[in-house]
């Protein structure tokens, strides 16, 4: 079963993250030094985007499968209140869900349809639960699985928890939203404060390579490694404290 804390690029996806930092890696320091062996010196490191890439893409997969868990919660919600076991409302729960996320292949999609399998082979419900959650990494997820064990041992309302555990998704995800929606001119600006000073010493080199002259030898050529690797501490430093989470 997939482990949704790891994610392993392909092949191609891997090549192409590689040669895309290298290739920024040596543009950037190409319009800083102009010098064609310490530009190649540091193209290397580009490759540490593939990984960046690979936690980008793990936020967004894991991101996507909140959501479409939120709908699992509501369209469960649905078939409980209709009268459905809780037994028989998972095993519907596949074909109601593929609806409304319209994506056979996505990752609950896949989920469901192995839980639907493992129940017929008589596996226990709650178990199934916990081991998703634990796979997940997601909190609701763990929460739900809690409170769903706990309930079927206590004899609870089933229905008011998944419909509550469905609220209060639904809540903490408007919450995310207002978040972004707030910093994403700051964001934005972040990212153009990243790529001024760039552009900045390119113009200067290109129109004016008398004034950059000095920092092109001696002594020059340390204050500028000095001044890139702050600028490349100050970028990772911004997308740090633009990454929020609630």
């Amino acid at each position: 079963m997939t482990d949704y804390d790891r994610l392993e690029l392909s092949r191609s996806q891997r090549i192409f993250a590689i040669v895309a930092g290298c290739v920024a890696c040596f543009a950037a320091a190409w319009l800083i030094f102009r010098h064609p062996v310490l530009s190649a010196a540091a193209s290397p490191a580009g490759l540490l985007y593939p990984r960046m890439l690979r936690n980008r893409l793990l936020i967004r997969r894991r991101s996507k499968l909140r959501l479409q868990f939120k709908e699992m919660l509501q369209a469960l919600s649905s078939l409980l209140s209709a009268g459905r076991s809780v037994e028989n409302a998972f095993l519907s729960l596949e074909s109601d869900l593929a609806l409304l996320v319209a994506d056979t292949r996505s990752d609950l999609i896949r989920e469901l349809r192995a839980l639907s399998n493992r129940l017929r082979n008589g596996e226990p419900l709650e178990p199934l639960l916990q081991d998703f959650a634990r796979r997940s990494g997601l909190e609701e997820v763990r929460s739900f699985a809690e409170a769903f064990a706990v309930c079927k041992r206590a004899g609870g309302d089933l229905v008011e928890i998944v419909r509550r555990t469905s609220q209060l998704i639904a809540e903490k995800m408007e919450v995310e939203l207002e978040v972004t929606v707030l910093v994403a001119q700051k964001r934005f600006e972040s990212r153009i404060m990243m790529v001024m000073p760039f552009a900045f010493i390119g113009l200067l080199g290109f129109f004016a390579p008398e004034y950059m002259a000095p920092l092109r030898q001696g002594i020059g050529w340390l204050l500028t490694a000095a001044c890139l690797l702050l600028l490349g501490l100050c970028c990772w430093w911004m997308v740090r404290i633009m990454n929020i989470e609630v």
